[in-house]
């Protein structure tokens, strides 16, 4: 359990683009590998997002649920094959361009906000094996 603090929720509202709204986030760890689940809104409704970080890089990112009426396809691999190996500059910025979907801006907006989340996230923690 990785509890925020001040500091912490200021870092996360700037990546998110408003108040992170916990006390505290979930996430599994071991052999240097972290696993977060996060949600985001997208236009109107969450979305449920697992990823895997492996040696400071993604090495998956799974739509676990998706609520919303449009956009879907951002669930699919082709999409979120995008984020894998990606990782996080010093302006807390992915180190790679993702590709849009005509009809799911706010859905891919929401997703790699999540994932640069996952990233920063996995930075505030002791993840040696």
């Amino acid at each position: 359990m990785l509890w925020t603090d001040k500091e912490l929720n200021k870092d996360v509202e700037e990546i998110l683009g408003h108040k992170p709204g916990v006390l505290r986030i979930r996430y599994w760890q071991r052999d240097g590998k972290t696993v977060w689940i996060l949600e985001e809104p997208s236009k109107e409704q969450p979305i449920t997002t697992g990823i895997v970080i492996n040696n400071d890089r993604i090495e998956q990112v799974k739509v676990l649920i998706y609520r919303e009426s449009r956009g879907m396809e951002v669930r699919y691999p082709f999409f979120t094959d995008q984020y894998k190996d990606a990782g996080l500059q010093n302006d807390r910025q992915l180190d790679r361009t993702i590709d849009g979907i005509s009809g799911a801006t706010l859905s891919v907006r929401a997703l790699t906000k999540l994932v640069r989340l996952a990233l920063y996230l996995h930075h505030q923690i002791d993840v040696t094996p």
